[in-house]
């Protein structure tokens, strides 16, 4: 039924369907800095090929697609700016759209972040893009949640090998896990960034259940596996 006097923008909202699940993408910073992220935002633009390949991938399925506003450009150490700016994120997801399942895609100190905020209630997955994973981060609530991590072997940024030892610590702490080397892949994601952006969107869309996850994927998050999968092993 069309309202009389409704906005063209009111009608359209009113035809297109409620969104099935989100993905909440959250981009990379710094080790520390107050000042907020410049307006020229190399990080989050670094993103926005990975939302367009999302939004690909799930096709017919009405997809809520959001970025974190960070206030901060760094992570600034126990204050863990982006952690609070993930987390008012969600809520407003939850607030906007009720409880859909929400993917969280972070890169760097965004992977971080996720990882960190993946404990609230409407998180099913994180989708960590050579994320940052110093020693000592907490895994404890990341059981019941599938985690796929994806790091190149050529990072001199943040560590592969951390990376594959956080995995292992939230899998002995209830978390589905699954480690990734992107053969040749760098921090910026720019060598093979298609199969980045690709691989990415399938995973998303497959954790939220919009599309199948690759087979190997899903029996590693399925058994455990403690060997990372090859990206080529994914086609």
């Amino acid at each position: 039924m069309r309202t009389r006097g409704a906005s063209a923008g009111q009608r359209a909202s009113a035809r297109r369907p409620a969104p099935e699940a989100a993905v909440l993408l959250l981009h990379g910073g710094r080790a520390d800095g107050l000042e907020p992220p410049p307006a020229l935002n190399l990080p989050g633009r670094r993103l926005i090929p990975f939302g367009r390949a999302i939004a690909r991938a799930a096709g017919a399925h009405p997809l809520a697609l959001r970025t974190a506003v960070y206030r901060h450009r760094g992570w600034n150490g126990a204050r863990a700016d982006p952690v609070h700016d993930a987390l008012r994120a969600l809520d407003a997801l939850t607030d906007a759209l009720g409880p859909v399942p929400v993917v969280l895609v972070g890169h760097s100190m965004g992977g971080r972040a996720a990882l960190r905020v993946a404990g609230h209630p409407q998180v099913t997955g994180v989708v960590g893009l050579a994320p940052w994973c110093p020693p000592g981060e907490p895994v404890d609530h990341l059981a019941d949640r599938d985690v796929v991590l994806l790091h190149g072997d050529r990072d001199r940024t943040t560590s592969p090998r951390d990376t594959r030892e956080l995995a292992a610590r939230a899998r002995r702490a209830g978390a589905r896990t699954c480690v990734i080397t992107v053969e040749g892949g760098d921090h910026a994601m720019l060598r093979r960034a298609g199969e980045w952006h690709t691989t990415t969107a399938t995973l998303t869309t497959g954790l939220l259940g919009l599309s199948p996850l690759p087979a190997p994927v899903s029996e590693a998050l399925r058994e455990g596996a403690n060997t990372p999968l090859g990206l080529d092993t994914l086609t």
